[in-house]
């Protein structure tokens, strides 16, 4: 099973664009697992976002991973940890992932994913 590292902007995609991201995914790898880095459960508490409860909502119903890192960081070290993949619109952390060559799955449309394998 593979394992799926969301991040900030990941959470807030589902109710943005009105995608089914679970869906989404089970039609990309199959049986898959959502882990969310402990740090961005903060982050979303105090996002001004007008999706941010919603999206809140959603992290918790994955499983949490705890880190000591922050932010980006955190994500990354998450999908390091568990071998997973990343799933963000992120540039920033696009480029950081692939230098780590950390799998990703981002946004191509307005509507489906596409899946990035590493390098």
């Amino acid at each position: 099973m593979q394992t799926v590292v969301l991040d900030t902007n990941a959470l807030l995609m589902p109710f943005e664009i009105k995608m089914n991201l679970d869906l989404e995914l089970k039609g990309l790898l199959g049986d898959f697992r959502c882990v969310v880095p402990g740090p961005l459960i903060g982050e979303l508490k105090h996002l001004d976002h007008k999706y941010a409860k919603a999206a809140l909502q959603l992290a918790r119903k994955y499983d949490i991973v705890q880190t000591t890192r922050s932010g980006d960081d955190a994500v990354i070290d998450v999908a390091i940890a568990t071998n997973g993949y990343i799933l963000t619109n992120d540039k920033k952390l696009r480029v950081a992932a692939r230098k780590q060559q950390i799998p990703l799955i981002f946004l191509r449309s307005s509507t489906h994913l596409i899946l990035e394998p590493a390098d």
